[in-house]
């Protein structure tokens, strides 16, 4: 157990002439003393009163830690503390993501002259920065009297050598060595500023405005003209240095406007998650300066120094988190993401007699194909191919299964969830307007119809037609589409008894996972504006020919997110079986209308027996489950993606829940078929086909519209 820390011990330890490293651990261990157990501010702050006191009543010990201190601040550069600590050493997310990894699994030194590392090292816990932020002014001004700083030993900066520097006033004081620090680290701030501001990758996506204004150009400018006038007088501010304080701090506020305009542009042309991470660096760094302006000029320097170290202590943490830094710059591709699926969301939801029709009709044509895909899956199982090549087939027979469906403009009831609860929870954040809950419900009913109106096509359809080819695969081939050993295998396999919950549920994370590559593939499409490269590349153009290429790229930017999802959909489903077969893991995945198929021709194999096998009807269970949470699963995580994407909170739950039980209770029926639409028509007008306004016609599920089923 660790013996506690005494403080006339620690007192009597005190030497500024140790070498480095036994300098900075005797100050981590104050830390530990001041710290305590962390569990009371004003403790902490009484034993900061303690160690005051002692030193008002040891002179000699106070002269040493004076010496100590100037030492201290000689041998650690305090300004790249100021400038630098909780900021990237790169303005790239991916090294961002390296550096905090290392900096959370890597041990770091005291034996080191890098003031952030000393500073990570002396205030590693969260409760400093909760005790520093809350000192009194009388500890901070006996602090402050303890740990003065002469004036500034020698120049700096090569401004020193700037003509305004060079005749001084005769009388006029020289800042600190604390004061210049402040200043200089100012400068290392809007340069920073700056070089980010100048960066292509920022400028050429800001409007036109803010690059006109230039707002980057002058900042250093109007900050050496703010230094100029500070000199004249460090401890007084005179009143052209206001001046010039409040022109730097406007046209600091500038070059945050300039580059916020990025953001208009980011969300019309694609998210860069490297490009939001530069702009809350941005702006992190234009907050910055503003606490060291006030260190420097407010009329109470004392605590804002102590409220910009408490800040520090918070940022050094949070730089600890990779977590946080995913969460902050993946947010907004999050929303971009969560915005293009509810866009397309909308398609899947039918509202009319007419929409329901078209639904059916387009998850029967899904059906159909996937009847053909449960042949070919079974064709690849009877290769007896290694684990990876059998998923990387069975993948491809999904992939190439899916992509002929969005062609011919069908559906798969099990993709769409993903793709409807963003447009469900965009409704949520209207939901303080009066009938707005009703509205909701509305939607809740128009979806759960179409889901069910899916899954009935596709179900209904791969049937019969698994059963069709079987029995023209028995008359041309003398045997059926599976034998019956693999047919009592298939009911092994299916059966609700077994782990088909558990799987299904799985499947449902790889259908919301296809969600988020699909939409994450749009946004890199609309980014690198490739679309644009496809229709006028003169490489591309002369190959193609210009009206070839301007198709293909229409094609591209309208179906790109569907295709990615079909493939990636169906490469998941036959590589993640592989893959957690290779650590171990017996992993498969339940497809509600790949499941109805094997079942079906586990029945065309197994004859009319089949009914009076207990097995079966676990099977027939199973399907309904597998159904249910392929369903659920991918609806709830897209839900709740879009949920934190829209900042949707304080949702009127108990409301919503009192509607939706009404509903069920008044109008089940409208939860699994489609209400009949009032006939609106008047005596004097009667309604008649020629005289129908196109634009009033009830809206169709385009082929276009379901091309990312």
């Amino acid at each position: 157990m660790k013996r506690p820390i005494d403080l006339p011990e620690l007192l009597a330890q005190l030497d500024p002439n140790v070498p480095l490293v036994q300098r900075h651990l005797w100050l981590i261990r104050l830390a530990e003393w001041l710290r305590g157990d962390a569990s009371s501010v004003a403790t902490t702050h009484a034993r900061l009163a303690l160690l005051l006191d002692a030193l008002q009543q040891r002179q000699g010990t106070r002269t040493l830690l004076q010496q100590w201190w100037q030492t201290l601040l000689e041998t650690v550069d305090a300004t790249a503390l100021l400038a630098d600590h909780g900021f990237a050493t790169r303005s790239a997310f991916a090294s961002e993501l390296a550096e905090r990894l290392r900096l959370k699994l890597l041990p770091g030194t005291p034996e080191t002259n890098d003031a952030s590392t000393l500073f990570a090292l002396v205030l590693h816990h969260p409760f400093d920065a909760e005790w520093i932020s809350s000192l009194d002014a009388h500890l901070l001004a006996r602090l402050a009297d303890l740990l003065q700083t002469g004036p500034e030993p020698a120049p700096k900066r090569t401004a020193w050598q700037h003509p305004l520097f060079a005749n001084p006033e005769p009388g006029s004081p020289a800042p600190t060595a604390w004061q210049a620090t402040l200043m200089e680290a100012l400068h290392f701030c809007t340069g920073q500023i700056r070089a980010t501001g100048f960066s292509p990758e920022l400028r050429l996506r800001m409007s036109a405005l803010a690059r006109q204004s230039g707002p980057f150009h002058a900042l250093a400018a109007d900050l050496e003209a703010l230094e100029v006038t500070w000199r004249q007088n460090p401890q007084q501010a005179t009143a052209n240095c206001q001046q010039a304080l409040q022109h730097f701090q406007k046209q600091l506020d500038e070059c945050r406007h300039a580059a916020a305009s990025v953001y208009t542009h980011l969300d019309a042309h694609g998210i860069s998650v490297n490009l939001v991470f530069q702009l809350r660096q941005l702006r992190e760094r234009a907050l910055r300066i503003r606490a060291l302006l006030d260190c420097l000029f407010s009329a109470t320097p004392q605590q804002h120094t102590a409220q910009l170290l408490g800040h520090l202590v918070s940022v050094g943490q949070d730089r600890l988190s990779v977590r946080a830094l995913i969460a902050a710059n993946s947010s907004m591709l999050a929303s971009k993401v969560a915005e293009r699926s509810s866009e397309t969301g909308e398609h899947y939801i039918t509202r009319t007699r007419a929409e329901y029709t078209q639904m059916l009709r387009d998850a029967a044509g899904g059906g159909a194909v996937m009847s053909i895909t449960t042949m070919m899956k079974f064709v690849v199982l009877s290769m007896g191919l290694s684990a990876f090549w059998g998923g990387f087939f069975a993948g491809m027979n999904y992939a190439l299964s899916f992509v002929l469906i969005q062609l011919m403009h069908w559906t798969v009831a099990t993709k769409q969830p993903a793709m409807t609860a963003p447009a469900m929870a965009a409704k949520l954040k209207d939901l303080g307007h009066p009938g707005a809950i009703d509205r909701f419900i509305d939607e809740v009913a128009h979806l759960m119809r179409s889901q069910v109106a899916a899954i009935v096509g596709n179900l209904a359809m791969v049937t019969p037609y698994v059963l069709l080819i079987s029995t023209v695969l028995w008359l041309t081939l003398g045997r059926p589409m599976i034998d019956a050993a693999t047919a009592q295998h298939v009911l092994h396999d299916l059966t609700l008894l077994g782990p088909t919950a558990l799987f299904a549920a799985g499947t449902g994370v790889l259908l919301f996972a296809s969600s988020i590559i699909a939409g994450w593939t749009e946004n890199w499409f609309v980014l690198q504006r490739l679309d644009s490269a496809l229709r006028y590349n003169p490489r591309i153009t002369s190959v193609l020919g210009v009206a070839r290429a301007d198709r293909w790229a229409s094609f591209m930017r309208n179906n790109i997110s569907g295709l990615t999802a079909n493939i990636s959909l169906g490469l998941m489903l036959g590589l993640v079986p592989a893959f957690a077969g290779f650590v171990g893991l017996g992993l498969e995945v339940r497809h509600v209308t790949l499941s109805t198929g094997q079942l079906a021709a586990a029945a065309s194999s197994l004859g009319a027996d089949i009914f009076y096998m207990p097995a079966f009807w676990w099977c027939l269970a199973a399907v309904a489950c597998t159904g249910v949470l392929n369903v659920a699963v991918s609806f709830y995580l897209a839900f709740l993606l879009a949920l934190r994407a829209h900042n949707v909170s304080g949702v009127q739950r108990s409301a919503i829940y009192a509607a939706l039980r009404h509903r069920l209770r008044h109008q089940l029926r409208s939860f699994f078929l489609p209400v009949p639409e009032p006939v609106a028509s008047t005596p004097s007008e009667p309604t008649t086909p020629a005289a129908a306004s196109p634009g009033h016609a009830a809206p169709q599920i385009s082929g276009q519209d379901s091309a990312h089923g």
